[in-house]
C-alpha cells in the first residue's frame, strides 16, 4: 500500500513519519455525528475520537519500537478509517516477528490499568455526578482500548491474534506452513466476519472484512512462493547477511535496465543481457538488499551447488 497517496505526513518521532489518510476526517466527521447525544456537548465527541486516534497510534509505535529492537526496519506508519499500519520489517526470525507483532497488543494491555486507576480516582471526585461529560469520556476510553485489544487478537490473519499465531507456529512447523496455516484460518475468521456484518448491516465491518480477506489472499500466494522457493537448488557459499539463506539457483532477479529475469549470482551481479553492473542484491527469501560483496564469506570456497527439498 502506498503510504504517501492520498495522506498527510503529522509528524516524525524517533525516525518514524506518522501519515494519515485524507479519509480519516471523512469518516471521523460521521462518528462524531452519529455520537452527537451521547455527551451535552459536541467537543466531548471529539476528544472521544480523538482518544481513539491516540490509542491506535500509540498501538502502531508499540509495533515499530519493537520491530527496531530485534534489529527490524520500521520507519512508517499510516492511520486509516480502519485502523492503523505499522510498515515493519523484522529480521526473518520467529521470534524477532513474534515479539514485532505482540508489542502493539501490549501497549493496549498496559493502558488497561491506566485507565482503571483514572475511572476510580474520578469516582472518589465525585464526577459521575459533578462531571458526568468526563467521567463519561473515561469510560468510553476504556471501552474502546479493550474492545480494540480483543478484536486485534482474534486468530484471523493479518490481525495482530493472527500474525502472534503464526509467529507461534513458526517454530514447529517451519516459515511456509505456518503461513499456509494461518493464512487458511484466515479465510474461516473473515468468512464469520462477513456473515456478522451482513447480519448486522455494518457498513464498517463489511469493509474491514474485505480488506482483511485481500490480506489473507496475499498471504496465500507468499506461503506458495515460499514453498516452491524452498524446493529449489541453493547456491552453498553464499548467504544473506540478514537470514543466512543461501540464493536459490535460477532466473529470480530482474534487470531494471533490459527488464530480463537472470541469475544474479551466475554473473556476478551482472546481467547478462544487457551487461547492466548492479550495486546491491536482492535477498529472495527475506527481501532484504545488500552489496554483493556481503554475500560472500572472507574465508568461503569456491561456490557449490546444492539441493535442498525441506520446506522451511
Amino acid at each position: 500500500m502506498n503510504t504517501r497517496r492520498g495522506t498527510i505526513l503529522l509528524f516524525r518521532i524517533a525516525g518514524i513519519d506518522l501519515f494519515l489518510h485524507w479519509s480519516w476526517f471523512l469518516v471521523a466527521a460521521i462518528e462524531i455525528s452519529d455520537r452527537a447525544k451521547a455527551y451535552s456537548s459536541m467537543s466531548w465527541n471529539v476528544f472521544e475520537y480523538l482518544a481513539l486516534f491516540l490509542i491506535v497510534t500509540l498501538h502502531e509505535f508499540g509495533h515499530a519500537l519493537a520491530c527496531r529492537q530485534v534489529g527490524g526496519t520500521a520507519n512508517r506508519i499510516m492511520l486509516w478509517p480502519l485502523g492503523g499500519i505499522a510498515y515493519v520489517d523484522p529480521p526473518v526470525r520467529p521470534g524477532a516477528t513474534l515479539w514485532s507483532i505482540a508489542a502493539g497488543p501490549l501497549v493496549n494491555v498496559a493502558l488497561v490499568p491506566v485507565l482503571s486507576v483514572l475511572i476510580a480516582f474520578d469516582r472518589s471526585l465525585g464526577w459521575p455526578e459533578t462531571m458526568p461529560n468526563a467521567h463519561l469520556l473515561l469510560r468510553s476510553v476504556w471501552y474502546i482500548n479493550v474492545g480494540l485489544l480483543t478484536f486485534n487478537l482474534l486468530p484471523i490473519y493479518p490481525l495482530d491474534g493472527g500474525q502472534i499465531l503464526r509467529s507461534l507456529l513458526w517454530f514447529v512447523m517451519g516459515r511456509a506452513r505456518s503461513l499456509m496455516a494461518t493464512t487458511i484460518l484466515g479465510f474461516v475468521g473473515v468468512a464469520g466476519l462477513i456473515l456478522l456484518a451482513l447480519r448486522e448491516q455494518s457498513l464498517w465491518l463489511g469493509a474491514l472484512s474485505v480488506f482483511i480477506l485481500m490480506y489473507c489472499w496475499r498471504g496465500l500466494k507468499s506461503a506458495l512462493v515460499l514453498y516452491r522457493l524452498a524446493k529449489v537448488p541453493r547456491r552453498e557459499g553464499f548467504a544473506c547477511p540478514s537470514c543466512k539463506s543461501a540464493p536459490p539457483i535460477g532466473n529470480y532477479w530482474g534487470c531494471s535496465n533490459c527488464k530480463n529475469p537472470f541469475d544474479t549470482f551466475a554473473g556476478q551481479a551482472v546481467c547478462p543481457n544487457c551487461a547492466k553492473q548492479f550495486s546491491e542484491t536482492r535477498c529472495v527469501d527475506c527481501g532484504r538488499q545488500y552489496p554483493f560483496s556481503q554475500w560472500m564469506p572472507e574465508a568461503s570456497a569456491a561456490p557449490k551447488i546444492v539441493a535442498h527439498s525441506n520446506v522451511n
